[in-house]
Formats: structure tokens, C-alpha cells, sequence
């Protein structure tokens, strides 16, 4: 392997702006510029998970009576819209893409294949990963840890909505909350700081696979990221 790669984890909501939900063009088209500026840099292979939760959420499907796992399996296609979106706004800028998904729809994208996926990063391509894990009771963030273990991803970059870090409190609640600059994958689990669900947690913690929790509405972040500037929290062994 030549290049080291990452993962990029974006939020559903991340794409619907302002509205919080459904998906706003011109925040996908910032997003998608924030992204070519860090794919630009050249210094890795990269790859996107992108959330569902601005076409459906759980808690909607609670509220209409809908049992879990059609509801999960109801945001695995959102999360395949949000790819494909993204996707499309990022070859628009250049950048050459392939959507990947674990439930098949092989009229809009390509099955996920792992052998397919690293194909396609040692081609420089940009991929994203859409449909979750393909199974219900996973979310997205298990999915990015998941597949970057099957990459062999070295860290995920966890892209947050406003918030730079990881904080020993809510900081929208407690102005004196202080965010972490260093954490290990344990003080994650054994704290339940939220960062990511437990499973995913879990997941990075026992493939080794940092995580570096960053706000992603700050222009140009992504890119300070995966430079190594200290704009947030990182989680290692």
C-alpha cells in the first residue's frame, strides 16, 4: 500500500444546511469544495460515509409506528440519496467518484465489493460508502469504522456539526465545558463520551483506527485535519 488512508465521516444533517432537513444544494456544493481542497492535498486515499438523518430518522419512525428495522433499513437508503448527491457535486469539481453501497441498486451505484472499493482508492478515486453496513440496528458511524477497518484506514475523521471536539460536558449547555485535545479509545468507552456509538468505539479501538472528532463548519477544516493541525480531539490507542 502506498498512500496511508482515511475515512471521513459526514453527518445526514451536515447536507441539509440550515434547514435540517432533507438536502440543500448549495451546502453540498461547499461541502463538496471543503472536501476537493483536502483530496487535493495528495497525501492520501480517501473515503466518505455520509449519514441518513436528513431524509429519515429513528425517532420518525417511532412516532409512526414503523418497527425498527424497516426504520433503519428506510435511513440505509437515505444515507445512498446523501452519496449520490455528494457524489455528483464532487465530479462537478473534478473529482472522480464512486459511490459504493451495501444494499444493492445497481442501476444508481456499485455493489459494495471490498476488493472493488481499495481498486478504486489505489486509482485515486474518491469513494463513498452508502446503504450503512447493510444490516438494521448499525448506524453510520459503525459503518465508517467498519469500512475502515476493510480499507485498512488508519484514522477517521469525524466532521461535526459546530462542535470542535470532544468536551468533558455539553458545551452549548456549560460555556466552562474543556474540550480534550488527547484521548485514548478506553477514557471513550469507559467515560461514555459519545463520541461515537459504543460499537463503533469498540470497533476502532480493537483495529487500532484513530478517530479525530473536528468542526466541519469552520471553511478550509477538513484540509487543517489532515495536516495535522490541532483544531480538535484525537482519539488513539
Amino acid at each position: 500500500m502506498g498512500k496511508k488512508r482515511i475515512m471521513i465521516k459526514l453527518s445526514g444533517e451536515a447536507l441539509a444546511g440550515k434547514n435540517g432537513i432533507g438536502i440543500d444544494p448549495q451546502t453540498v456544493k461547499t461541502i463538496a469544495k471543503e472536501i476537493k481542497a483536502a483530496y487535493d492535498l495528495n497525501i492520501c486515499e480517501m473515503s466518505v460515509v455520509v449519514g441518513g438523518g436528513n431524509i429519515f430518522r429513528g425517532k420518525l419512525g417511532d412516532e409512526m409506528g414503523i418497527e425498527r428495522a424497516s426504520a433503519d433499513y428506510m435511513g440505509m437508503i437515505g444515507t445512498i440519496i446523501n452519496a449520490l448527491a455528494l457524489q455528483n457535486s464532487l465530479e462537478a469539481l473534478g473529482v472522480e467518484t464512486r459511490v459504493l453501497s451495501s444494499l444493492n441498486i445497481p442501476e444508481v451505484c456499485e455493489p459494495y465489493i471490498r476488493r472493488k472499493a481499495i481498486s478504486h482508492l489505489e486509482k485515486n478515486r474518491l469513494v463513498i460508502f452508502g446503504g450503512g453496513t447493510g444490516n438494521p440496528f448499525f448506524t453510520t458511524d459503525t459503518t465508517s469504522a467498519l469500512r475502515a477497518a476493510e480499507m485498512d484506514a488508519t484514522i477517521i475523521y469525524m466532521a461535526k456539526n459546530g462542535i470542535d471536539g470532544v468536551y468533558d460536558m455539553d458545551p452549548r449547555k456549560h460555556p466552562e465545558a474543556k474540550r480534550y485535545e488527547r484521548l485514548t479509545h478506553s477514557d471513550v468507552l469507559q467515560q461514555e463520551l459519545h463520541v461515537m456509538d459504543s460499537t463503533a468505539a469498540a470497533l476502532c479501538n480493537d483495529n487500532n483506527i484513530d478517530i479525530y472528532v473536528f468542526d466541519m463548519n469552520v471553511p478550509g477544516n477538513i484540509r487543517r485535519a489532515l495536516l495535522g493541525e490541532n483544531i480538535g480531539t484525537l482519539i488513539t490507542k
